[in-house]
């Protein structure tokens, strides 16, 4: 099913706190889709707990999961906007000494989720299309960070991605999540964050992207 941009459409753009999208909260409401707006707080348990009220509440025809990310691709600049097309729980799994068994391989459901290949929007075309991962506990150890990069090969790393895109597919909605990314991730290092840069950047496409999204 492709999805149309000729009809109204009912969005809900979904973020984990309003810092995130401070900036876009302050433009005007423009344009002819209803765009909602849904907080939802850190994490996976919060985000699929506080999407899926939402969900049962009201329809939506696309979700809209927006945020800032660590990158394992230092090729993606700090502040950059990315299109997150795939997002795994990579914790998902059993260990079994140092070997991790996902989820998929012992049965005990998907841990991967795709977004709407549906969507051909130019502000969306424009990204770089990037594979994430979503963590209860984000990465900050050198031989940790070495084996989810060799098991996964992800691009970014957030908190909420998968769990967006895991309530869109039970729900039978289309959905996509765009980040923009504020660190590296590494040994931590608060000192090499871009956040604001982040937000901003983020915050700005946004806002075209909703000014936009009748054309």
């Amino acid at each position: 099913m492709y999805i149309a941009l000729v009809k109204p459409m009912d969005i809900l753009i979904i973020a984990a706190t309003e810092q995130e999208i401070g900036p876009f909260l302050k433009q005007p409401a423009k344009g002819r889709h209803n765009f909602d707006i849904l907080v939802t707080g850190i994490g996976m348990v919060a985000t699929a707990f506080s999407v899926g009220q939402r969900l049962s509440m009201r329809r939506y025809d696309l979700l809209l999961n927006v945020g800032i990310a660590g990158s394992f691709d230092r090729t993606i600049a700090l502040g950059d906007v990315v299109h997150v097309v795939q997002d795994t729980f990579s914790e998902m799994g059993a260990e079994d000494d140092e070997f991790f068994w996902d989820s998929e391989s012992i049965g005990l459901g998907e841990h991967t989720f795709h977004g709407s290949a549906e969507l051909q929007h130019p502000d969306l075309l424009q990204l770089r299309r990037c594979k994430g991962i979503t963590v209860n506990r984000v990465h900050g150890n050198p031989a940790n960070i070495q084996k989810i990069t060799e098991r996964l090969k992800p691009d970014t790393e957030s908190m909420e991605g998968a769990a967006v895109l895991y309530a869109a597919h039970r729900s039978g909605i289309p959905a996509i999540q765009v980040r923009a990314i504020s660190n590296y991730v590494e040994r931590r290092n608060k000192a090499a964050w871009q956040i604001p840069l982040a937000i901003a950047n983020l915050n700005a496409w946004l806002t075209v992207f909703t000014q936009n999204f009748d054309m």
